[in-house]
């Protein structure tokens, strides 16, 4: 083989190197910035956020068409023993910060990530024409729904203002345990209960019979705040980590206010 030939071989296999080269770059380049903006997020949400958070993951997917989302709602305290025991979830949204630090304890998000998503107030509602203007009022109805609260954040807002009020005693015999806010609501709606303990934003959002016949003092009652966080596999994940951030922007604040949702 002439110097020539030889010279020719390694120009050739010189430029292909080169291509290759570029090749990997810009696969490197722009496959490392696609998951960050698009892909497949998991969400773990209380029955209570269900509507607020869909609106939201409808407004993320119009800025990123390649994101979809699963959603897993029900309450609160039933997503954690879920997240717990494996069920796939990047981002847990929660009615109340006692199932966050629940997970946070058994090592199951990221402690970090966690930040007051929403606020929301506690309410007693029934049928129009039910003639119940306040706390006093309860002991004379038959019945009363709250969220079981072991599980159902509300519930346990609501069991926490009846002892505050003094007449958990009272009413003890009267109340019917519901597995989420919804259910309440579905209850006074069928008219097999007198009234329920609800959020106010379950209310505006359900429609139905149900209207709010009072709002509970909120002396009664610790702050209602709604935490989100990324769960340890979500940390992992592209697509949650961009929707984390954009739980933080002014837009979703905005839509979260016009929902019904207290402000800061």
């Amino acid at each position: 083989m002439s110097a020539l030939e030889q010279s020719l071989i390694r120009f050739v296999a010189t430029i292909r190197g080169r291509i290759r080269v570029s090749v990997l770059l810009a696969g490197f380049l722009f496959g490392c910035v696609q998951p960050v903006l698009a892909g497949e997020v998991h969400l773990a949400v209380a029955a209570s956020l269900k509507e607020a958070v869909g609106e939201l993951s409808d407004l993320y997917v119009q800025r990123q068409p390649g994101t979809t989302f699963v959603m897993n709602a029900g309450a609160s305290g039933v997503l954690a023993k879920q997240i717990e025991n494996g069920a796939p979830t990047d981002l847990f949204f929660s009615a109340s910060p006692e199932w966050v630090d629940y997970l946070k304890g058994k090592g199951g998000v990221r402690g970090e990530t966690i930040f007051p998503f929403a606020y929301n107030t506690l309410v007693f509602v029934g049928r129009p024409g039910r003639k119940v203007s306040g706390m006093a009022d309860l002991p004379t109805l038959e019945r009363i729904a709250i969220g079981s609260p072991a599980s159902v954040p509300a519930g346990a807002y609501a069991s926490e203002a009846l002892k505050r009020a003094g007449i958990e005693n009272v009413l003890q015999k009267k109340l019917v345990l519901a597995r989420d806010v919804r259910e309440c609501l579905l209850y006074v709606n069928r008219g097999e209960v007198d009234g329920a303990f609800v959020y106010r934003t379950d209310v505006l959002q359900a429609g139905g019979e149900a209207r709010i016949l009072f709002a509970v003092p909120q002396s009664l009652y610790a702050r209602i705040t709604c935490p989100v966080v990324l769960t340890t596999a979500g940390g992992k994940n592209g697509a949650a980590l961009a929707f984390h951030d954009f739980l933080k922007s002014r837009e979703a604040r905005t839509a979260l206010v016009q929902r019904g949702f207290a402000g800061e």
